[in-house]
């Protein structure tokens, strides 16, 4: 009788062994299932996020362009050092941001990407927040290197130029992206808010669950 429940302990081990054994696999096989079926997903073919553009900060942060990923963004390029059209730019940046506001919206984050990366370190980008009262983290203000500000300036549409005195000729716009990093919508009007901008805005931060 007690040699019989050995065996029958032992045969009973076996089997649990083998249960859990194949728990454990089932368990595995439904991980992998759930992160096939759940990946990322991709980028449209039309998103500003396809570039992968590495970016430096006012505060020395290092980002990637892409981190921006995930909700509307204002963007637009500049360089600290301008003096009548870049205070333009940041001062139309300051008030569609004064009219999401105003109309119940949230704030959106605001990325301005240096065309000069020679001169505007991140003390200079620091420097020009600071001093233009820009709310970190709500704005940033970054730098890459001369050639991805190429090629980002060329998916935005912006152009530019370095004048022999090493001041830039350049696109003045303010650009909304979505969500997904997808240009939304553009405005050349500066140093005030374009009620339709703003409008629009409002529209595709309340679309992404980012407004009201």
């Amino acid at each position: 009788m007690k040699t019989q429940n050995v065996h029958m302990n032992a045969a009973w081990t076996r089997r649990l062994v083998t249960m859990l054994a194949y728990a454990a696999l089932g368990a595995s096989l439904g991980a992998s299932i759930v992160a096939v079926a759940a990946p990322d997903k991709p980028l449209a073919a039309n998103s500003i996020y396809q570039l992968s553009i590495p970016l430096m900060d006012q505060n020395g942060r290092a980002s990637q362009l892409a981190d921006w990923r995930g909700q509307p963004v204002l963007i637009t390029m500049f360089y600290t050092s301008c003096e009548f059209v870049c205070p333009r730019i940041v001062e139309g940046l300051k008030r569609t941001e004064d009219g999401l506001v105003a109309g119940g919206n949230g704030r959106l984050p605001v990325l301005m990407v240096t065309f000069d990366p020679s001169r505007d370190d991140a003390a200079a980008l620091k420097h020009a927040a600071d001093e233009r009262h820009l709310d970190d983290p709500v704005w940033t203000l970054a730098r890459t290197d001369p050639r991805n500000v190429r090629k980002l300036a060329a998916v935005l549409g912006i152009q530019y130029r370095q004048l022999p005195s090493g001041d830039f000729n350049h696109t003045s716009v303010l650009i909304l992206l979505d969500a997904e990093g997808r240009i939304a919508g553009k405005t050349a009007t500066i140093g005030e808010a374009d009620a339709a901008f703003v409008k629009l805005a409002a529209k595709v931060a309340t679309r992404s669950g980012k407004g009201k």
